[in-house]
């Protein structure tokens, strides 16, 4: 029987949800396909997890296109374009960030409309950017916040972690958490969450 859609993966870092998302499709939890993984750090684990998977993976550098361009805004758009390109070669039906540490400009975005998925480690509203854990944190420490939580969501356009949302879960920061300890628990309901929102999205819910 065929799966129901390819899957192109983003990741930047350790690839642990990468590996979600693998060992999902492996036991039959994603009826999906994940077609290639890309990274923008040449040592980003998630590349040895992709060949250990028998996925192609391929490593796009942003420097050159900073190099070939003195405008950032204007490199960014070049990289964007040219991802885009190699993703598209791939035929995905939907792209899949997981720890992909880089935003997007229309360059990538308006190649894959209403394709686009997100992981981030908050509720929405809550904590945009790179340090959302840390920032939870610090308002736990702070101010007493006794909840986070992680969500995934569309890419629509350049704003920042704030595109329709799939689907949220909240986590408990505990009285006895650590930042270490609030972390792992964040991975784990990421590992899960993101699992169930891409099925949805796969099978049209």
């Amino acid at each position: 029987m065929a799966v129901s859609a390819r899957l192109v993966v983003l990741a930047s870092g350790s690839g642990s949800n990468l590996q979600a998302l693998i060992d999902a499709v492996a036991d039959g939890r994603l009826d999906a396909e994940i077609a290639a993984v890309f990274v923008n750090r040449r040592g980003a684990h998630a590349r040895r997890r992709a060949a250990e998977a028998a996925i192609p993976e391929e490593f796009v550098a942003l420097r050159p296109f900073l190099d070939a361009h003195a405008d950032r805004r204007r490199a960014r758009e070049a990289y964007d374009r040219a991802l885009a390109e190699r993703v598209a070669a791939h035929r995905p039906d939907v792209v899949v960030c997981a720890g992909w540490m880089h935003l997007f400009t229309r360059g990538f975005l308006d190649r894959f409309p209403g394709r686009v998925v997100n992981l981030h480690p908050a509720l929405p509203g809550a904590f945009p950017g790179a340090h959302a854990i840390d920032d939870a944190w610090e308002a736990h420490v702070d101010d007493g916040l006794d909840r986070t939580g992680v969500m995934v969501h569309l890419i629509p356009d350049e704003g920042i972690d704030d595109g329709p949302v799939l689907a949220s879960r909240e986590v408990a920061i505990l009285a006895d958490d650590t930042r270490e300890s609030l972390e792992a628990r964040i991975h784990e309901v990421e590992h899960e969450l993101l699992i169930d929102a891409v099925a949805d999205l796969v099978r049209g819910s």
